[in-house]
């Protein structure tokens, strides 16, 4: 879908604007995420520097910022390399040494003796003598309208300066285009929202702290107009594909009985009501795109295994795709040994089935011997061909993209596709990144999992904790050891846990395993198997065990540096305890000099183990970026949208999108229009190709 010529000078790249050559070009593109006017325009200043103090030189205070009517009285040029110009000024009242390092002779050209100049910096102690080094701003009296009194402070990169960022957005402004309204004019005026261009201009031009702030009529009116593209994005894509034919899926029930006979329980209230609304949507002989969100262990394996023996009894053949090796053969473990008590062979097919075996589980799902595939991403590589795909399951949506999630769903022809998260999902994200889903949720526990007590230690009590752990092993546990989330390195990270590894061992000769992302895959799955056999007691693990690593005799886990994790992650780790019959533990470590956010997190954690509270609280604490405690994946990175200062916006957003949709179903009005514009102006274009007047 082309983009319309309007819009040209936005996705212009960085390079097209004046002042902007291939180094400076590099290194914006570096500090805004983009190379592009657009990616420029989107990188919201985040402080302000405020030059409107204009105090005499007798009353200057330093450690403040200051704007000064100065004469220079003298000069001192460097004794060598290493030492500054230092050009003293005076107004009257005092002197001030100003101190220019390094190329500072460039600018000492600006203030020879006797000049008057306007000086802006901030002021500095230097043995008992007020000084200003490097001035941000040196002008001659006349030109004081060119000092800015509030300047706008753009985070910026390596190497690259205030005064280049500021001259780059002066430009990208330059460029903007008057764009026709596409938000609701009732709803700009009830708000008193200023115009998409004019909001541009005013959030790069603060006029003091509180216009950064997210409730800030334009920082709200930019915030609103990225949701309502993506809600827009997502009603398109949903009635599109609520308009794609499927296929009702009907069975009789017997492979379900006898998988649930194998299984040993029955499902719970909450179990049942979501298999009877997947149920439904088989049924329809429209696509079903169905969100399965529940707690850790709430037991959504059960009812997606329930599902696909649904497609097994109509003849049909279903797919289960994991994030990981690890889960995915675990999965298949659990899987498999209750589709093997209802006759039903699954396969399984990841990155590590190589030769013969592959070859097998290819051809039997190729010719329909096999029901039932479970794997990673390696299930849509062009090799795998199903004989007649009908349901696609795909557990832990937020580590796939959408496109991967429709490359599996093209397997086959009318596939259902059901997504699956243990992640709670705070209702506030529920309308963005999942808008296109139908929702079941699974709450309460199923029978025999048991509430984890969580207490709170510092880091300075390790030697009680070890101490206590051993005599948990001692008594039979089994303790997973879980190192902290040291940095971005994963190298480091390692290196955490190998040295935790190392310690542990010496107490516990032979007793101490350790798995971590780096390791091949046979000696991972040897890890985890000498763990799940007692070989080991202890497993020292970086966050791989984070989601669905299943070990029911493990009843205590040991978080280092519980601090630096976020809530949703913290809940998702204790969720790897309180699977079997013993009492379990979480024991969270944590650092003295605690923030208030990770106080507040560890004390939440520490209150309540519903996870739905967890991830509204998550939501509070760290905003919609990092909601699920991944930042590469979960709800979009929003660049404008602020949660949850925004929260109340999505809902404005979708009713909006309802109602202009029911009124304009192909955009055609002139307000339409300007929609299909912000779809352009957002990237999401791709849905305009589902309009009848595209």
């Amino acid at each position: 879908m082309s983009r319309p010529e309007i819009l040209h000078p936005l996705f212009a790249a960085l390079a097209s604007l004046p002042g902007i050559g291939p180094r400076r070009e590099a290194l914006i593109a570096r500090a805004v995420g983009g190379t592009r006017a657009i990616d420029l325009l989107r990188h919201l200043p985040e402080g302000v520097i405020d030059r409107t103090a204009r105090p005499r030189l007798d009353a200057a205070m330093p450690g403040r910022v200051a704007t000064l009517e100065v004469t220079v009285v003298r000069r001192r040029e460097p004794r060598s390399d290493a030492a500054p110009w230092v050009i003293t000024v005076e107004d009257g009242t005092g002197e001030l040494d100003i101190l220019l390092f390094g190329r500072g002779g460039v600018r000492a050209e600006q203030l020879p003796v006797g000049a008057r100049r306007l000086i802006s910096g901030e002021l500095k102690l230097d043995r008992g003598r007020l000084v200003m080094p490097h001035p941000d701003f040196i002008l001659p009296p006349e030109r004081a309208g060119e000092l800015p009194a509030i300047e706008p402070v753009w985070r910026l990169t390596a190497g690259l300066r205030p005064w280049e960022m500021r001259r780059a957005v002066a430009a990208a402004l330059a460029t903007l285009p008057d764009l026709p309204e596409w938000a609701d004019p009732a709803l700009v005026r009830r708000e008193r929202w200023p115009g998409w261009a004019e909001a541009v201009r005013a959030v790069h031009h603060p006029d003091s702290e509180a216009a950064l702030a997210p409730e800030h009529p334009a920082r709200a009116r930019l915030a609103y107009d990225e949701l309502l593209a993506q809600q827009v994005a997502l009603a398109l894509s949903r009635r599109r594909f609520r308009t794609l034919r499927g296929r009702a899926l009907a069975g009789d029930g017997r492979l379900r009985a006898a998988a649930l006979a194998a299984f040993g329980h029955a499902l719970t209230p909450a179990q049942a009501t979501a298999l009877a609304e997947i149920d439904a949507d088989l049924a329809a002989p429209v696509r079903m795109l169905r969100l399965l969100q529940g707690d850790v262990g709430a037991g959504k394996t059960i009812v997606a295994l329930l599902a696909m023996l649904r497609a097994v009894e109509a003849g049909a053949q279903a797919a289960l795709m994991a994030p990981t090796d690890l889960l995915a053969r675990q999965h298949h473990a659990t899987i498999a040994r209750l589709c093997e008590a209802a006759g039903v062979r699954a396969v399984l097919l990841t990155g590590r089935e190589k030769g013969r075996a592959r070859e097998a589980a290819l051809a039997a799902l190729a010719d329909g011997s096999a029901a039932i595939a479970i794997g990673t991403h390696a299930l849509f590589q062009e090799a795998v061909a199903f004989r007649d795909l009908a349901l696609a399951v795909i557990d832990e949506q937020h580590r796939f993209g959408v496109h991967q999630r429709l490359l599996l769903g093209a397997k086959g022809g009318e596939v259902d596709v059901l997504v699956m998260t243990a992640t709670p999902i705070p209702r506030t994200l529920l309308l963005t990144a999942w808008g296109d889903m139908d929702v079941s949720r699974l709450t309460g526990r199923p029978p025999g999992r048991r509430p984890v007590v969580t207490l709170a230690k510092p880091a300075a009590k390790i030697a009680e904790v070890v101490e206590a752990v051993g005599r948990r092993i001692a008594a039979g546990a089994r303790v997973y050891w879980v190192c902290p989330l040291v940095s971005e390195s994963e190298e480091t990270d390692l290196a955490a846990a190998e040295a935790r590894h190392a310690d542990l061992a010496r107490h516990f000769p032979g007793r101490v395993g350790l798995v971590h992302g780096r390791m091949k895959g046979p000696a991972k799955d040897a890890a985890m198997a000498d763990f799940a056999a007692g070989r080991t007691a202890i497993l020292v693990a970086t966050t791989v065990i984070e989601v669905g690593v299943d070990v029911p005799a493990a009843s205590v886990i040991v978080i280092e540096h519980a601090e630096r994790f976020g809530l949703a992650q913290l809940h998702q780790l204790r969720g790897r305890v309180g699977r079997g019959t013993e009492p379990s533990y979480a024991l969270l470590l944590y650092d003295e000099k605690l923030t208030e956010t990770a106080r507040r997190r560890i004390e939440t954690l520490s209150a309540t183990d519903d996870g739905f509270a967890i991830a509204e609280a998550d939501l509070d604490l760290r905003g919609g970026g990092e909601a699920l405690g991944t930042r590469q994946s979960g709800p979009p990175q929003f660049r404008l949208v602020e949660l949850p200062a925004h929260r109340d916006l999505i809902a404005m957003a979708r009713d909006d999108t309802a109602l202009l949709l029911e009124r304009d179903p192909d955009l055609a009005s002139p307000r339409g229009a300007a929609v299909r514009l912000l779809l352009h102006l957002f990237e999401r274009e791709a849905v305009i190709g589902t309009l009848r007047a595209g």
